[in-house]
């Protein structure tokens, strides 16, 4: 079954740049958790440090199959303790508010997306640290062309999501021409998992659906048909974030931060995939305005030329293999049966 468990046997081993010691900082979160495991895999004989904050502690095999250690982001003090202890040479900086959770904490959002960074790329600076630091498709507003959204083009946001994405793009990009820093970046799209339960992104109503789908389930859609976003499902979105750290930085026009896509499609797309496996599910249609309004500023398709000539960036999943592994996933997680 293709999944994100056999993703290691996928990732290219012909690289220059190979991590030894990692921080992920964020590493209980919808991406951190993923990750962690994704490179604990990859680098058996390094120390992969699964940074959290007090009250979001790793469990089960996240805490039991490598170290841990307590980094908020918003005390530089905390990060340069776990990058001397474990000799870190790489940090994957996964802390921020999802979009529509921003929104209500705009305040928070900027201590801990823009603050944070400013931390990370400090400690560092001093450290010699790489640094990943993932933007988004949420880095663009209205202004911006929707249609495959180019990867160097006007970006005014109207989030406080975007706002922080942005400036972190500019603020990664500073560091490495004005201190020589090695921080690199990619612009996720939405992204799909069954692994991490949805945290309030304007996308996870894609992870939503499938939930719904499973259980029997009616789904209420918080978005109107005919809005088109950009998604990825989790593994692809997992080997880019390794790829791009391990790529050969001689290639690399780019840095903060790269177009990737792979899929774009609107809700009734979605559930007629899901409909064509589980013939008796039904959607109907709950807007949230707030949701509907970050969405409606964000592109529907991204170019990704750059990511692809630069470092052999290239997707792996489409809907239909997405859909298969997601319902297939989701059914042993849940514990349903498929139908006959």
């Amino acid at each position: 079954m293709e999944n994100s468990l056999n993703l290691h046997k996928k990732i290219k081993r012909d690289h220059l740049n190979i991590m030894k010691n990692v921080l992920i900082i964020g590493a209980t979160g919808q991406i951190g958790s993923e990750l962690t495991m994704t490179l604990r895999r990859e680098y058996p004989g390094g120390n992969i440090v699964a940074g959290y904050i007090p009250g979001a502690e790793p469990k089960g095999e996240l805490l039991e199959s490598g170290p841990a250690h307590i980094v908020d982001i918003t005390n530089p003090a905390q990060i340069a303790e776990a990058v001397d202890k474990y000799n870190v040479d790489t940090i994957y900086n996964l802390a921020a508010l999802l979009s529509a959770v921003a929104e209500s904490k705009p305040q928070l959002a900027w201590k801990i997306g823009v603050g944070g960074l400013y931390n990370t790329l400090e400690v560092a600076r001093e450290k010699k640290c790489a640094v990943f630091t993932p933007s988004s498709i949420g880095s663009f507003g209205p202004s911006t062309p929707h249609e495959k959204t180019p990867q160097d083009t006007i970006q005014r946001p109207e989030t406080i999501y975007g706002v922080t994405k942005v400036t972190g793009e500019m603020l990664s990009d500073y560091y490495a021409r004005r201190f020589g820093v090695d921080t690199r970046s990619v612009r996720f799209p939405g992204l799909i998992s069954y692994v991490a339960p949805p945290g309030g992104g304007t996308t996870d109503y894609a992870v939503d659906i499938y939930y719904s789908a499973v259980k029997g389930e009616e789904f209420k859609c918080p978005l109107k048909p005919g809005t088109f976003m950009d998604m990825m499902y989790m593994p692809d979105a997992l080997r880019a974030a390794v790829e791009i750290m391990e790529a050969d930085p001689s290639r690399l026009i780019h840095r903060n931060s790269f177009n990737i896509a792979s899929m774009s499609f609107d809700p009734e797309i979605i559930f007629n995939k899901i409909k064509e496996y589980c013939p008796d599910f039904k959607m109907t249609f709950e807007l949230d305005p707030l949701r509907q309004a970050i969405a409606d500023s964000w592109p529907d398709s991204l170019d990704d030329t750059c990511a692809r000539e630069e470092w052999d960036w290239k997707p792996e999943f489409d809907l239909d293999a997405m859909t298969r592994d997601m319902l297939a996933n989701l059914r042993v997680k849940l514990g349903v049966a498929e139908k006959a």
